[in-house]
Formats: C-alpha cells, sequence, structure tokens
C-alpha cells in the first residue's frame, strides 16, 4: 500500500452519515475509493477503522494507513457537503497529526460516489435547493430527457448549452414541460435593421394626377423600398423584382405602377395571389381604395368542376386574381383586353413542389399573351411585371431568369424574439392558451393590445384549438366561406378577438396585424415547412404602426412526426429551421408537371409550344412531353383534343384525368369519381 501511496496530488473527504468516504487522488485519476470511522479517545478523535473498497467488497486495514496516506497528501480537501459537526470532528483528528484540511464547495452526488468535483461560481448548476457539478447536472438532464421522449441531438445539444449558460437545471427541465419563462425560452432575437436610404419625396414622383393625389393625402414621401423601386426604373416600365420582409410596403409598389399605367391609357392592372382568401381580400381593399380611379373585378379558380367566375368581369380596370384563376382564363381562351401591369405577389411560390409549375406556366402564357397582343395591336406596347417576395434564396439568379430589375430591401420594422419550448400534443391547448392571454393582455406603446397567429396542420385542429382558448379567438381557414372569413378579419382588425388559428392559408399574406406567431406545429398538411414558408411565417410578427416588437413561439413535440412519408422528427426540424438558409428558388418537374404544362402551352401557345417551354424556369423536354400527350390523347398535332381541352381547363395531371376517365366509362356516380380524384391529392 505504501507504494500505491508514495505520493498523493490531493486527499478528498466527504462525510457520508457516521462515517466518511476518502478518496486520494493522483494526477486526476482516483487510485481508490475507501471508509473511514473515527472514534474519540482521551487524545481526541482518532482513526477507528479503515476500509479500501473494490467494487461491492471491502478489504479491511489498519486505521494508521490512513494516517500515512493523509500525511503523503499535497493537499487534504474536505467537502463543504459534509455536517458541520462531522467537519469539526475530523479537522480536530487532522489537527493531533499537525495536518490540516481546507473546506472546499464540491458536488454533492460526485462525493457520494468517492469523486473530487471542486465547484465554483461559474461551474455550479443548481438543483432543487443545492449545487452540483456540470457532469451530473448534464446526465441528470439526459435522465429527464429519457422520460420526455427522445430528442435529436442538435435539441439536446441546445438544452446542454442553455443548461450552461443559465446554471440551473429545473428551469431547464420545466422547460421540457412547456415553461414559459421567456428569459429561457428566448433563442435569438432577430434586431430591427434600418438601411440608410433617401426616401422619395410624394411631391417629386410624376405620376398620372389621379393617383398622385391619392399618394400625396396619405404619405410625404415613399417608404425605402417604394423609394429604390421608383430609382429602379418602376415608373419608367421596367420589369422588377422586390425582395422586401413582410410590413416593409412592397405592395404599393405594384399598385402604384398598375393605376399609373392604367390610368395613363397603358392596359389594365392584373394583381396575381396563390390563394382565393387573400385574393377575396385584395379585391374588397382596392375596391375601397381605388374604386373612384377604376373598376375592380376578381377571378379565382374555386373549383375543378366549374367555373366559378360569375363575378368576373374581363373588362374591368383592374383585375384581382389567384394564380390558377387567371391561368383558366388563357387555358379557356378569355380575352383580357389590353394589359398593362402584371403584379405577381409571393413569387417565391416557383419554388413549391405542388403549386410551384402551374406559377412559372402563368407567367409564361401571360407573357405570351402579352406579349402576342402588342404585336396584333398597334398603340399597345405590353405589360410591365412587377413580383413581389419576402422570401427569396437566390435573388439575383431569380431576377435574371424573370428578366427583371432587382430591388432588395432587407430592412426589419420591428425586433422579432424566437422562442423554443417543449411539449407533448395535450400540453399545447394550455401554452398556447397563456401565450394568447399573456400576450393580448399587454399594450403596445402605440397602444394596441398584442394579439396571435397560431399556425397549425389541419383544419380540424384549427377548431379545436380555437376552442380550448379562454380569451376571445376564431378559426381561420380555406374550408370557412367568405363571409365568415371577412368577419373574422373584421374582428382582429377591430382588436374583438384575441387569436385567429389558421393553417397555412395566412402565411401567404393576409392582412392580420399580429405581434405574436405561435407554431402549433412545424408542418403544414403531411409536410415539414420549408425554410422560406417557416421565415414567411414569422415574419408576420410584429408591425411597424402597431407594435414594439414580434414575438415567435416554437412548440416542440420531441421525436414526433404527423404521417408516415415524414423523414426528421419536429425537435429536428426546428433547429434546423431556426439556422436555416433560405433555399434558392428552383424548379424540378416530374413528368405528369412537365405533360400538365406541355398540354396547356399547346392550349395556348399552339405551334409556339416548344418556345414557351424552353422560357419556363424548369427544365421541360418538349419532345417526350408532346409524345406523352399524344400517347395519352391530349393533343392532335399541336391541337388539344377535346379529351385534353377539358383536362387543361380543370388543371388535371394525367393520373386524376385518367380516374375520371375510367370512372365515366364505368358509369360510377359522379361523387364518388371526384372522392377518388381527392383520394389520389392525398397520396400525392
Amino acid at each position: 500500500m505504501s507504494q500505491q501511496v508514495q505520493r498523493v496530488d490531493t486527499l478528498f473527504v466527504h462525510g457520508l452519515g457516521d462515517e466518511y468516504l476518502v478518496a486520494p487522488i493522483r494526477d486526476g485519476d482516483r487510485l481508490f475509493r475507501s471508509r473511514l470511522e473515527l472514534s474519540e479517545t482521551t487524545a481526541g478523535p482518532r482513526p477507528a477503522k479503515f476500509r479500501i473498497q473494490d467494487g461491492s467488497s471491502e478489504e479491511p486495514r489498519p486505521p494508521d494507513e490512513f494516517v500515512e496516506i493523509a500525511r503523503r497528501s499535497r493537499r487534504i480537501r474536505l467537502s463543504q457537503q459534509t455536517a458541520k459537526a462531522a467537519r469539526s470532528e475530523f479537522k480536530e483528528m487532522l489537527s493531533g497529526y499537525q495536518l490540516e484540511a481546507t473546506v472546499v464547495r464540491t458536488c454533492r452526488l460526485c462525493a457520494n460516489r468517492g469523486r473530487y468535483a471542486p465547484i465554483t461560481e461559474e461551474t455550479a448548476i443548481k438543483r432543487d435547493h443545492e449545487y452540483i457539478c456540470q457532469d451530473c447536472a448534464i446526465r441528470e438532464l439526459e435522465r429527464e430527457l429519457s422520460f420526455t421522449g427522445q430528442l435529436t441531438g442538435a435539441a439536446q445539444d441546445r438544452l446542454e448549452d442553455l443548461l450552461l449558460e443559465v446554471q440551473d437545471l429545473d428551469r431547464i427541465t420545466n422547460l421540457l414541460e412547456g415553461n414559459l419563462d421567456s428569459d429561457l425560452t428566448k433563442f435569438d432575437e432577430i434586431s430591427a435593421t434600418t438601411d440608410e436610404i433617401d426616401t422619395v419625396p410624394v411631391s417629386d414622383l410624376d405620376l398620372h394626377p389621379g393617383v398622385q393625389g391619392l399618394l400625396e393625402d396619405r404619405f410625404d414621401s415613399l417608404l425605402p423600398v417604394q423609394s429604390l423601386a421608383v430609382e429602379n426604373g418602376l415608373l419608367d416600365g421596367d420589369d422588377q423584382l422586390v425582395v422586401s420582409a413582410t410590413a416593409t410596403g412592397k405592395t404599393l409598389v405594384g399598385e402604384i405602377a398598375g393605376l399609373h399605367r392604367h390610368l395613363s391609357g397603358k392596359g389594365k392592372m392584373l394583381f396575381l395571389v396563390p390563394l382565393v382568401a387573400l385574393a377575396n381580400q385584395k379585391h374588397e381593399d382596392f375596391r375601397d381604395e381605388y374604386g373612384h380611379l377604376a373598376d375592380v373585378t376578381i377571378r379565382v379558380g374555386a373549383s375543378r368542376l366549374r367555373d366559378d367566375g360569375g363575378r368576373f368581369d374581363p373588362d374591368a380596370d383592374v383585375i384581382v386574381g389567384t394564380y390558377e384563376g387567371v391561368d383558366h382564363a388563357l387555358r379557356t381562351g378569355r380575352n383580357l383586353g389590353d394589359i398593362g401591369t402584371v403584379v405577381i405577389d409571393e413569387v417565391h411560390n416557383l419554388q413549391d413542389d405542388d403549386r410551384g409549375h402551374r406559377l412559372d406556366g402563368l407567367i409564361t402564357r401571360l407573357k405570351h399573351y402579352t406579349e402576342g397582343r402588342s404585336e396584333d395591336r398597334e398603340g399597345y406596347g405590353g405589360a410591365q411585371w412587377v413580383y413581389l417576395s419576402a422570401t427569396v434564396g437566390n435573388p439575383s439568379h431569380l431576377a435574371e431568369h424573370l428578366e427583371a430589375n432587382l430591388v432588395e430591401f432587407e430592412e426589419r420594422p420591428v425586433p422579432i424574439e424566437r422562442h423554443v419550448t417543449f411539449a407533448d400534443e395535450g400540453e399545447k391547448a394550455r401554452i398556447e392558451d397563456k401565450l394568447v392571454r399573456r400576450e393580448f393582455d399587454q399594450e403596445s406603446s402605440l397602444g394596441y393590445q398584442g394579439q396571435t397567429i397560431v399556425f397549425t396542420n389541419s383544419r380540424r385542429r384549427c377548431h379545436e384549438i380555437s376552442r380550448k382558448l379562454e380569451y376571445p379567438s376564431a378559426a381561420y381557414h380555406a374550408g370557412l366561406d367568405y363571409g365568415k372569413r371577412k368577419q373574422v378579419e373584421r374582428q382582429f382588425a377591430d382588436q374583438d378577438i384575441a387569436a385567429v388559428v389558421t393553417t397555412a392559408a395566412l402565411a401567404a399574406g393576409v392582412d392580420f396585424p399580429a405581434s405574436q406567431v405561435v407554431f402549433d406545429t412545424l408542418a403544414m398538411g403531411i409536410e415539414w415547412l420549408s425554410v422560406q414558408e417557416f421565415e414567411q411565417m414569422l415574419g408576420r410578427a410584429g408591425r411597424p404602426d402597431y407594435h414594439d416588437r414580434g414575438k415567435v413561439y416554437l412548440l416542440i413535440e420531441p421525436d414526433a412526426s404527423y404521417h408516415g412519408s415524414m423523414e426528421a422528427t419536429e425537435d429536428e426540424i426546428a433547429f434546423k429551421l431556426l439556422k436555416g438558409e433560405m433555399e434558392d428558388v428552383v424548379a424540378h418537374y416530374d413528368e405528369d408537371a412537365t405533360v400538365e404544362e406541355t398540354l396547356a402551352n399547346v392550349t395556348v401557345g399552339g405551334t409556339a409550344v416548344k418556345r414557351l417551354n424552353d422560357r419556363m424556369l424548369g427544365e421541360i423536354p418538349t419532345k417526350q412531353a408532346l409524345g406523352r400527350l399524344i400517347e395519352y390523347d391530349f393533343i392532335d398535332g399541336l391541337e388539344p383534343t377535346p379529351r385534353g381541352r377539358a383536362v387543361t381547363r380543370h388543371f388535371l395531371d394525367p393520373e386524376s384525368a385518367f380516374t375520371i376517365i375510367e370512372g365515366v366509362h364505368r358509369g360510377d356516380d359522379p361523387f364518388d369519381i371526384v372522392a377518388d380524384v381527392e383520394l389520389l391529392d392525398e397520396q400525392d
């Protein structure tokens, strides 16, 4: 034994009940673990029993051996967790041998295992009413995580970083249970930024008097993004791709151009959006704001099986429509007249897997229409194109493809806090209720109560959450009729409700001035959000005319997914989205998309089909696509057959088309046929 303890760097002692754990340490390694008992003698307390532990067995050693080890130790450390009376007893025993011990703050969990783990204010982690070392705290956190559900490495790393940062294990475990300590849940803050832009005074603009007067009544100067657009040729008729955050005023860029050109006799304005809800809102807004200057109509495609164009007036001065609504007009040969301006809102939808090819095709076919009309009509100079988006990963490349000037403005009007907390599905509604109440009870410096948008992944879930919120709220989704949606929009604008609970319908820009966005899930339907979609949705939080800051909460269910086809889990997706970079707008079309767009291009462009296909963002092999169309009896030469014309006017992919054809041949009930088609869509 004397050789084993020839040199001891530290002799660590920890009182445990009526005995002491003793651990000699050399070069950072524990040589062995032992137990020491003292007894009272006439000379004071002295070693009585000394046992060295080897696994579950113990080897008795002479008590004097402890004294020898103590004398060979460079320093003796006595844990602060040792009871005060025991500390006094041990020190008195050492003094009998002219030895001293220093009391140190150590980790109790380590000390109980005979391990020396000194802790300082910088390294101590609070747990209940004591402090433990970082290693033990991480082990305790991992134990808690094993009960919560399996977290991905990124989520666990984030929690461990938070643990070392806040030095409080209880706060971290509370976070796993849906705790809303904002200092703890805060992931980061996107600062408000203001680029130094020389804004353009409205009085300096050379607009049609109708538009000039309207703007002068509302503003002294244009906003920065609007000023940049003017400087980049907006009023000279140049095409533009305008990329700027939500609520920076980019929509007015398109409105100024469209109204000015219309009133100057250069053609009507088309303002196109991805969703019916958005089209309805824009239609109403335009009628209220510009109805005294122009006739406003709407064109939406609400159904595959009937043309809901009853309200549509193709001779109107301003046509507000959905992508599909206006594309349907082109596919069916409607005369849209002279188009002076085309505004494509949310142009980043070009990269959407399901609808991107249709937007790409619409732009191509609409350009073909306006260019052909300008060749045939003297005095008509074609259309100016204005593309709008808050989120584009490769704006320069996209602007080049669209042959448009890039206007990029990165200002964020108000800062946005991004928060992360963990909760299972059963807890989420309770947490959402607390967040909604807390936000609505606050008032901004501008006098507005905080209101919340809760994003979830199904219409059913919208109603389920809304019912569980204590403060007034409403579900809002595409399944509601127009009147109900307008009622909800008015209630929110008047601050009569504290929250709306919605699916993707709001992500694309319905105007709800919310201060807070809550993600009930990170899925839309059965797909995880993309970085673009996520950024678009969180951008709804915080409006400069209403709020001092925006808040975004991600409620993450560990190890969760919402469909068997979904790769990764919600916690993994969360940190990818929070740290993700904007994806480039690229287009990869499968065979069905290629066939659908080529058929539409044949229907609209006839012999110009290859030229139309070649100018699309996605690569379309025209020869192969035409071969498929002939095989399917969708075209005869470069003309659509009656079957092909029916397929293209109802936006059917080949599989859906043949499902309908086969059902008709079998004499199936029409409702059963429609159900089969919808089932195909869900499976896709």
